[in-house]
This record gives structure tokens, C-alpha cells and sequence, in this order.
């Protein structure tokens, strides 16, 4: 992004991160460094993560560049089902029909029939789905693969993907870790990180987040003990441990602000303000005299009104048990 105006004609910049793991910048909504989907060009070569409905193309013509032809790919896997990961699993599945899509069993029956999370997603973004989001495409019952609390994903050559249940975030959420890498990729799970900053800020929308979910996904990550996080929003992180940690910091400290800010008695537009405000100094994209166009792409991604209203929803419920 870097102070540009968003150009959909651009193609995806492709990185090389090592162990034949390459970086696909999607282009989300014509903008760069929002979302990330990574390519494992081993013996059965993986796409983790498609990016939305109309990054499809583009990250179609950098799987080209990368030498991947439409009877290559073996594997589409999605952490989980939001538009901004798996928007287009459909588009991608037609594109190149002999792959396997794996999502989480709760996730599946959305990629096999969109109809109610479009529906959902347009009564959220309304007028802006369409260009931010696109549409989901279905993708065939038959090419879906539904994993469950752990599963596998053969990479070939005795490598896989091992899938471990990460809700939290999401209900339908997967961490992935490679067996040759050690590569964690973390959905988001972890929250989001921004590589020009180095910020991380939790991503808790509506309607799934559970604190104590969400920390023990976290502690899952840590038990695995990854080599390195791969961010879907975005790009990698070799200080495992730290990034870790933070994550759980930031969690708590939104929960908390957004507990005292309902405590106030403040309606989710001022308590998303307030917190917003309390937690400003925490991140170096937001200071004075950063990028603006870097901060709008930071807010795009997380949100305070979206973070605040799973966090919200969250304690409406904890206060109805």
C-alpha cells in the first residue's frame, strides 16, 4: 500500500520465504501487504489460503509464475472460512479441478452452499461486500474434505500439514504446521500482524469469540513449538515465542478495556471509540506522524468497532450464563 491508491490491475508479488514456501500477496481489494495466501510447492503441491472471490485470478496467475499448471495443484486449504481467507476457495476449486479442498467440518457446508454466509456477510458490509469480498462461489461436495479436532494433509514426500483446531476467532478455525518447515500458519488466530511496524492487534469479530477459547488456541500454538508464525494477515514471524505472548497480551487488554468501557454504560460505537483511544500508544502505526495510508489499511484489517463488538458480545453472553 505505501501511501497508493489501490491498483486492481496490479500482479501479486510472490516472496520466497525458504523450504519451497512462497509468499502470495492477494491483492485484497487492489490493495497489497493485507492478505497473504502461501503456496507449498512440494511433491503435491498446497495452496494454504485463496484471499477473497476476485484475488482468485491473481493469485491463479502468480501459482503460474510459480510454475504451478492447472492439473498441478493438489491441496486448497483454508484456516477458516472468512471471506478475506476462503472467498475464493470456489473460484480457485474450478480453476483447478483435480485439487482437494480442506477446511474444519464446521466450515464445509458454507464452501459446499455460500447462500447463508453471503447473506450474512451483505448484512454486515452491505454496499461494500461486492468490492471488498466479492462472491463465494459453492465448490462441489465431493471435492471438500472436512477435518475435525486434528488432520493431516499430505504434502508428498513424506511431508504433510498437520491440522489443529484453533477456535476462538473463529468456530470453524485451523492452525496448520508444516513437518519439514516447522512453519505455523496461524490464520487469525494470533491476530493480526503488520510487517512496517511490526504491530500485532487481536482480531475478536462477532459472532464467535471466546476469550478463553482464544488463549487456549494460543497455548496450543506454543505446545506445537513452530519454527516460525506465517500471519495471514501478514507475512512471517521468526520470534515465535514473543509474537505469542503478545498475542495473548493484546486479547486481554481489549477484553479488559472493552469490559470497563460497557462498564461505563457506553453504546458499542462509543465504547469501540473508547477503547480505540486507550489503546492507541500501543502501536506504532497509529502514532503521530506515521503513514495515514498504512494506518487505513491496519484499521481495515482490525478493526476497533469489529474487535469491540465480538468483545462485546462475547460479555453480553458471559452475563447471560
Amino acid at each position: 500500500m505505501n501511501g497508493a491508491e489501490p491498483d486492481p490491475g496490479r500482479a501479486a508479488t510472490t516472496t520466497d520465504l525458504g523450504h519451497e514456501v512462497h509468499q502470495i500477496d492477494t491483492l485484497m481489494a487492489g490493495y497489497d501487504g493485507i492478505t497473504a495466501g502461501y503456496l507449498i510447492r512440494s511433491d503435491r503441491p498446497c495452496l494454504v489460503e485463496t484471499g477473497t472471490a476476485p484475488s482468485a485470478p491473481v493469485v491463479a496467475d502468480a501459482l503460474t509464475r510459480l510454475g504451478i499448471g492447472r492439473a498441478d495443484l493438489a491441496t486448497v486449504v483454508v484456516t477458516h472460512i472468512h471471506l478475506d481467507h476462503a472467498g475464493g476457495v470456489g473460484d480457485i476449486a474450478a480453476m483447478y479441478p483435480g485439487a482437494e479442498i480442506v477446511v474444519h467440518e464446521r466450515g464445509a457446508r458454507h464452501l459446499a452452499d455460500p447462500s447463508r454466509l453471503m447473506a450474512s456477510a451483505r448484512m454486515v458490509y452491505g454496499d461494500e461486500l461486492d468490492g471488498l469480498f466479492g462472491t463465494l462461489a459453492p465448490t462441489p461436495a465431493d471435492r471438500i474434505r472436512a477435518v475435525a479436532g486434528t488432520g493431516t494433509i499430505d504434502l508428498g514426500g513424506g511431508r504433510r500439514l498437520d491440522s489443529h483446531y484453533a477456535p476462538g476467532h473463529a468456530k470453524h478455525h485451523v492452525g496448520l504446521i508444516d513437518s519439514v518447515s516447522g512453519d505455523l500458519y496461524v490464520g487469525d488466530a494470533a491476530g493480526i500482524y503488520i510487517q512496517e511496524t511490526g504491530d500485532m492487534r487481536p482480531a475478536t469479530p462477532p459472532p464467535d469469540f471466546d476469550l478463553e477459547t482464544a488463549l487456549e488456541s494460543l497455548r496450543t500454538f506454543t505446545a506445537l513449538r513452530p519454527s516460525r508464525l506465517l500471519f495471514s494477515h501478514y507475512g512471517p514471524v521468526d520470534a515465535v515465542a514473543d509474537a505469542l505472548e503478545r498475542s495473548a497480551e493484546e486479547i486481554r487488554l481489549w477484553v479488559d478495556e472493552t469490559r470497563r468501557a460497557r462498564g461505563a454504560g457506553l453504546d458499542l460505537d462509543h465504547a469501540a471509540a473508547m477503547v480505540a483511544e486507550r489503546t492507541r500508544s500501543r502501536y506504532a502505526v497509529l502514532a503521530d506522524g506515521a503513514d495515514p495510508a498504512l494506518a487505513a489499511k491496519f484499521d481495515r484489517i482490525s478493526s476497533a468497532s469489529a474487535n469491540v463488538a465480538g468483545i462485546a458480545r462475547w460479555l453480553d453472553k458471559q452475563g447471560a450464563a
